[in-house]
């Protein structure tokens, strides 16, 4: 599935204008969503651990599963153990899971940001770690988010949502504040230090990137992700 002008909140107005990332700010933003995910900026490529969460699939047989609201493991003994193995000592491994990390969440993410218009690194980003927590599809978490007026900022970027004028700011800071869909509240409770680490980077004016940035980790402390 796919992001769509609706799931915007784009009615008529599509933004032509491209900031893709630079490779720094990509690996800023990599790191950030590291520091969520793992603890660290780093990549665990040797991590495979089944949380009970129903996510995580991706090939055809995971796919049906998906569809079917499946959570069965059956066929998958000593998966996690070949994963780690592999991904202690296998660099095309670890090469792989660049690959499909960039083509199933980076890449539609930055699609997604094209399409929003998105100027400023910290929201190419924080799409970025959207995507990685609720992919990119249909799930209205993932980028609902709309306007009923024009919505002026200090940000430099403006946005087209639903025909309105608004802040690239004014928009990010709203879609950070609280959770569209019901059924997903308890995730997004369960990650609140993620959306406080966003809202901290906001805070500090931190929209455009060079070499690091100062962010929350999970414990609530400031620390500089570097890249």
């Amino acid at each position: 599935m796919k992001f769509t002008a609706t799931a915007l909140g784009l009615l008529a107005t599509i933004a032509t204008t491209n900031a893709a990332m630079s490779a720094c700010s990509k690996k800023i933003a990599l790191g950030l969503t590291n520091i969520y995910e793992n603890g660290d900026t780093a990549f665990h490529y040797d991590y495979c651990e089944n949380i009970h969460d129903g996510r995580g699939k991706y090939d055809a047989v995971m796919k049906k599963l998906d569809k079917s609201g499946s959570g069965s493991t059956s066929g998958l003994d000593g998966y996690c153990s070949v994963w780690g193995k592999l991904g202690k000592s296998d660099a095309k491994f670890r090469a792989a899971q660049d690959k499909v990390r960039d083509e199933m969440y980076f890449d539609p993410s930055q699609k997604l940001a094209d399409t929003l218009g998105a100027q400023l690194d910290v929201t190419r980003a924080q799409l970025y770690d959207t995507t990685i927590q609720h992919g990119d599809g249909s799930d209205p978490d993932s980028v609902a988010c709309r306007f009923k007026a024009d919505a002026k900022g200090s940000s430099g970027s403006t946005l087209k949502i639903n025909g309105h004028n608004v802040d690239e700011i004014v928009w990010l800071t709203k879609f950070l504040q609280n959770p569209h869909n019901k059924e997903t509240q308890k995730e997004w409770s369960e990650s609140v230090t993620r959306v406080k680490s966003y809202q901290y980077v906001v805070a500090q004016k931190q929209y455009k990137w060079s070499n690091s940035i100062k962010a929350l980790d999970n414990d609530g402390k400031a620390t500089t992700v570097k890249c």
